[in-house]
């Protein structure tokens, strides 16, 4: 297959030290902003040392955070005040949530942030300590105003470096381009300059493998990390969706767009930054995965597994294929009762809603006048490659595996042949449910493109979690049953052990780090309700759960929320009376 980038790209921190060391830079004091682990710098600092420089050198990545993780005792805290810098050609609470999880680490300490007068991006900061010591301190976020590969200004992290104290001059205060920002960069230009096929698709794997330096780095709050390797996944992966859509004529965001799967691979091995793209056919092998009880399963299943699974379920099966061959597979129990739809698995990070629906599903097929369909896993391609990425990066987000083999998110396809979406259209025919229930996740930790401006662009609501929430997307004649049923859906939720403090301590972090909620909040659970003819049945229930990259105790948790979620909204459709649903 075409090979179209193989370049090892030179590491700024080691042509940064390399010319530091000169003789000419002997006394000097030097203060430099990289994309490295906390380890790496450290290394790099004692070799200056060594050369009589005097250097600091920080993370260019979540600057204000990592200020408090390495150069401040935490312990001592009694206060802090944190003056974030507004920026007119950035979201007003951009520098707010680049301090995330920032409050969390210091819940010891009263916390106050508060928007500041500053143009340039630096935080002003005061520390009260413990024993009555007042600090104030500045703390610097280097960002460059850049245009994208799609014309639009960003304001993003870049590296920067300071030079003082340099014999005869020449300092230096300046922006510091890095080896990191280059990874992207280049990969962006391999494409864009690539000639690629008139027609969608354009290929079937575009595979951009990446060798980074450095580990990642767990903070002990939630599922929080620093890691620069998931953030270049993100940037690479929705970065080369956006550059597909322009060329495309195709406006940002668009989720019918069928390019092919983009797959980017980024992994810590070794010392060297190597860059790799190639267009490759799909993989269809199947990772083997050892079966779990079901009601304790403490992984993803594997697909063998949730095939068995729907066997217990019984019923009529029927299923559809998807673009890389695999089955979507479903079943559908007759009853008596108000039929009702169940699918899980649109998106193929999103892992806990497909044990939630195979639960749900085995519950209800033991009562003996249940009507519904379920459909566990629709987007097999997309699981499959989140299985084959998790082998390596087990902790990252993995959006490269939330859409199909072609690229689209397969609800929003229209166009024949259906393939996944197949599956769903049988179910409602077989049902007539006007009730589908809807099981998806998002991620547990943040979510950020540091180089596209820091905030994922068109997931701007998702980008740090905030607890268990539902949204209701309803039909006009329908809205008086959706509100019922919301309300008995969270009454019900409300009663699972540890869901209710779950959500609370996630919206307060939410809420101190984005300025504030848009959520209706209904029995303690945060809700979307809205109006919506998009979809063929009047009453969507979506779930969202904060899954991806969560394991053991947390992801049964998961998983058994999701299940509690369609058992109370199939009972509560069920109990409506007097309403459209009959």
């Amino acid at each position: 297959m075409p090979m179209i980038l193989d370049e090892t790209i030179p590491r700024t921190l080691e042509t940064l030290v390399s010319e530091l060391t000169l003789p000419a830079y002997r006394g000097t004091r030097v203060e430099a902003w990289l994309f490295e682990d906390e380890a790496a710098r450290r290394t790099a600092e004692s070799r200056l040392a060594a050369a009589d420089v005097e250097a600091r050198l920080r993370s260019a990545y979540k600057p204000l955070l990592h200020f408090f993780l390495e150069e401040v005792d935490l312990a001592t805290l009694a206060s802090v005040t944190i003056r974030y810098p507004l920026h007119p050609n950035a979201p007003r609470q951009r520098f707010l949530l680049e301090a995330y999880p920032l409050a969390a680490l210091l819940k010891e300490a009263k916390t106050i942030f508060e928007a500041g007068d500053q143009k340039g991006p630096e935080y002003f900061l005061t520390l009260v300590r413990k024993d009555g010591t007042v600090e104030e301190h500045r703390v610097f976020a280097p960002n460059r105003l850049h245009a994208d590969p799609l014309g639009q200004a960003l304001l993003s992290p870049t590296g920067w470096l300071k030079i003082a104290g340099r014999a005869g001059g020449g300092g230096a205060d300046c922006r510091l381009a890095t080896d990191y920002e280059s990874a992207l960069e280049r990969v962006t230009a391999a494409v864009s300059t690539h000639s690629w096929p008139a027609d969608e698709p354009y290929f079937e794997e575009l595979r951009i493998r990446i060798d980074l330096p450095g580990q990642d780095r767990p903070l002990g709050c939630g599922d929080e990390a620093v890691s620069l390797h998931e953030a270049l996944h993100e940037d690479v992966y929705f970065s080369l969706l956006e550059i597909f859509q322009h060329r495309a004529g195709r406006t940002t965001g668009d989720r019918t767009f069928q390019p092919g799967q983009i797959v980017p691979d980024v992994r810590g091995d070794g010392d060297t930054l190597r860059v790799r793209v190639s267009v490759e056919p799909l993989t269809t092998e199947e990772a083997v995965v050892p079966p779990q009880p079901l009601a304790t399963a403490s992984t993803p299943l594997g697909t063998a597994q949730i095939q068995r699974e729907l066997t217990v379920v019984g019923g009529t099966s029927f299923e559809a294929r998807s673009r890389g061959g695999r089955a979507v597979q479903g079943t559908y129990c007759q009853g008596t009762e108000a039929a009702v739809l169940i699918s899980a698995g649109q998106h193929g990070n999103e892992t806990s809603g497909v044990v939630g629906a195979l639960r749900a599903a085995e519950a209800l097929a033991a009562r003996p006048r249940a009507h519904f369909a379920v459909i566990p896993l629709e987007n097999p391609d997309g699981y499959a490659l989140h299985q084959r990425l998790s082998a390596h990066q087990p902790r990252h987000m993995l959006h490269a595996a939330r859409y199909t083999a072609f690229g689209d998110d397969l609800e929003y396809r229209v166009n024949e042949p259906l393939y996944e979406l197949g599956a769903r259209s049988e179910a409602l025919r077989l049902t007539g449910a006007k009730l589908h229930v809807n099981l998806h996740g998002y991620p547990s930790h943040e979510w950020t493109r540091p180089l596209s401006g820091y905030i994922p662009r068109n997931f701007e609501m998702w980008t740090i979690p905030r607890g268990f929430f539902l949204i209701m997307r309803h039909h006009a004649a329908w809205r008086e049953p959706a509100l019922r049923l919301v309300d008995a859906v969270t009454a019900r939720l409300a009663a699972l052990p540890g869901l209710i403090e779950h959500n609370r301590q996630q919206l307060s972090l939410f809420e101190t780090h984005t300025g504030g909620t848009a959520f209706t909040m209904v029995n303690d659970f945060p809700c979307l309700v809205g109006e919506e003819d998009r979809h063929a049945v009047p009453m969507t229930l979506i779930t969202e759960f904060p899954d991806e990259t969560i394991y053991g105790e947390a992801f049964v948790f998961a998983h058994t929320a999701q299940m509690e979620a369609v058992l109370a909204a199939y009972g509560a459709y069920n109990g409506l009376r007097g309403s459209a649903a009959g």
